[in-house]
């Protein structure tokens, strides 16, 4: 059974910083491309970033230079280090690992607030 757990979200003032974490399990996710994706109140789940396990990372246009995202493929973890936040930058962070239409797997979601 896959499983993604997600943890790192929460309150932060407008400039801070937050570092997102998802572990998966219950699979084999080396050829997985790992990523994270956000939903505002009232608007779609939209890509914040992705990256394949040889490191290739892709960003959204709206938090290219603020946020970085990185793999430890040993521990089949991605994090998503947050910085210069934004109030729009709140939503629902998801962590998503995705191998093929088949093989795509959702975490539960992690609140990221931020306040101006």
């Amino acid at each position: 059974q896959v499983q993604l757990v997600e943890s790192g979200g929460g309150l932060v003032q407008a400039g801070g910083s937050l570092r997102l974490s998802c572990a998966a399990s219950g699979r084999d996710f080396r050829l997985y491309v790992m990523g994270w994706y956000r939903q505002a109140p009232g608007k779609q789940r939209e890509l914040v970033a992705t990256i394949t396990r040889g490191n290739s990372a892709n960003y959204a246009d709206s938090v290219k230079g603020r946020f970085t995202i990185s793999r430890e493929n040993a521990k089949d973890t991605v994090y998503l280090q947050m910085n210069s936040l934004k109030p729009e930058d709140t939503g629902v962070y998801y962590c998503n690992v995705r191998y093929s239409p088949t093989y795509n797997y959702w975490g539960q979601g992690t609140q990221v607030t931020v306040s101006s």
